[in-house]
């Protein structure tokens, strides 16, 4: 169950995945950017099982907020998920937050970064691939590629370059 909330992030429901997004409910979602010491960002490479964006490069981990869920213990919830990091919320330095709409699949995101040079375990059925790249080079790529990104990725991306 996800809240489903108002055009100022305020909880007005509740409603199940399938009907919050077969109704294009306002909902909530994280993003984790995780870097390694030399300034290199992992990005994961979403698995084909996934029902939105399958076989997309994304950001180091993200997913959605639970009902009743605060957005730093979705984001610690999703690091232990998808990657198999486990931090405390104290860990994650949070970036900025981006309003529902198109660009974000009418989600608002909150945006985290957490300094981590792994290892880390993959969970395959949320992950077929990652690594860590330059940003130069993850720019350039999505440039040349830009099918190759989820629309969230690639918004999150453009405004850290803005930065």
């Amino acid at each position: 169950m996800f809240d489903v909330v108002d055009e100022r992030d305020a909880v007005i429901g509740q409603a199940s995945r399938s009907e919050v997004h077969a109704k294009i409910f306002l909902h909530r979602a994280v993003h984790v950017l995780v870097f390694d010491g030399a300034g290199r960002i992992f990005s994961q490479k979403r698995s084909l099982q996934k029902d939105s964006h399958p076989g997309k490069w994304c950001s180091s981990c993200s997913g959605h907020v639970d009902a009743g869920e605060s957005y730093g213990s979705a984001a610690v919830r999703e690091l232990a998920e998808e990657i198999g990091v486990s931090v405390s919320h104290c860990s994650l330095q949070k970036l900025f937050k981006l309003s529902a709409g198109t660009q974000t699949d009418w989600e608002f995101v909150e945006v985290s970064k957490l300094s981590h040079s792994g290892p880390f375990d993959l969970n395959p059925q949320e992950i077929t691939d990652g690594e860590f790249f330059e940003m130069s080079a993850l720019r350039d790529d999505m440039a040349k590629n830009p099918d190759s990104y989820t629309t969230s990725f690639k918004t999150i991306i453009n405004i850290l370059s803005d930065c």
